[in-house]
């Protein structure tokens, strides 16, 4: 399923605007293709760095006061159809430092953004900063969690996988454990990644969980998913056998 983007958002075309104008004046075409580069060859860029598109964005809003959810998902909508990536940068923190403003119907449009100029850089920020969120402000979605899990498109599948990243103490261990298991025999790269990020995460809540997991489902799992969901805990030992040495 996907959403036409809305229109008539008077915040949303000032934004674009101030943006279409800093971003032109700041191109860097050496920078560009640099970036272009590392990221595969999938997307153009304006070629500056993080901080500076930052600073340009804070500029584009300044002045313009809150959001609406109409004006929050506009621009995001606009942001997405534009070519080069910064647009989708900018949209996506937007959204991440709005996301208490936005309903729970608003998971449609974040699906249509996360199927769309798919990349693990877009997906990875809605997923632990916008739609995780969302989740845990409105439990109802949860359900939607369960359908994007078994969905064919590896991009919602990952984002279900790490919704729950940034929940801590919050999170349902038994609903992540099984989303890992559930994708666990994908050949998938950015899905065993996604597993075990997701794991180690929550080891950094519960490494004897996470750990009695692996454990239980290693030969289930795959190397990938097994070293990345370890790896926090293994450092953790490692220091503390280093201070009881020292």
């Amino acid at each position: 399923m996907t959403t036409s983007a809305p229109t008539g958002s008077e915040y949303a075309e000032t934004v674009l605007d101030r943006l279409d104008h800093a971003f032109l004046a700041a191109h860097d075409p050496v920078a560009a293709r640099e970036m272009r580069s590392y990221m595969r060859d999938q997307f153009t860029f304006v070629g500056i760095q993080n901080a500076a598109r930052t600073a340009i964005a804070r500029d584009a809003f300044s002045g313009l006061g809150h959001p609406s959810v109409h004006d929050l998902i506009t621009f995001a909508h606009a942001c997405w159809a534009r070519t080069e990536r910064d647009y989708q940068y900018v949209a996506a923190k937007h959204l991440r430092r709005h996301v208490r403003v936005l309903p729970a119907s608003a998971i449609d449009d974040l699906r249509a953004l996360v199927v769309t100029k798919s990349w693990w850089d877009t997906v990875d920020e809605l997923a632990r900063n916008v739609v995780g969120p969302l989740v845990l402000a409105h439990p109802e979605l949860v359900s939607v969690m369960d359908e994007w899990i078994d969905d064919p498109d590896i991009w919602l599948a990952r984002t279900a996988i790490l919704h729950q990243c940034t929940y801590k103490g919050a999170t349902d261990p038994d609903r992540l454990f099984r989303y890992c298991l559930r994708r666990s025999a994908d050949t998938e790269f950015f899905l065993r990644k996604a597993i075990g990020w997701a794991l180690r995460d929550y080891s950094k809540v519960d490494d004897a969980a996470v750990r009695s997991f692996v454990a239980a489902h290693d030969s289930e799992l795959s190397g990938l998913s097994r070293r990345e969901a370890l790896r926090y805990g293994e450092r953790v030992a490692a220091t503390r056998a280093r201070r009881a040495t020292g």
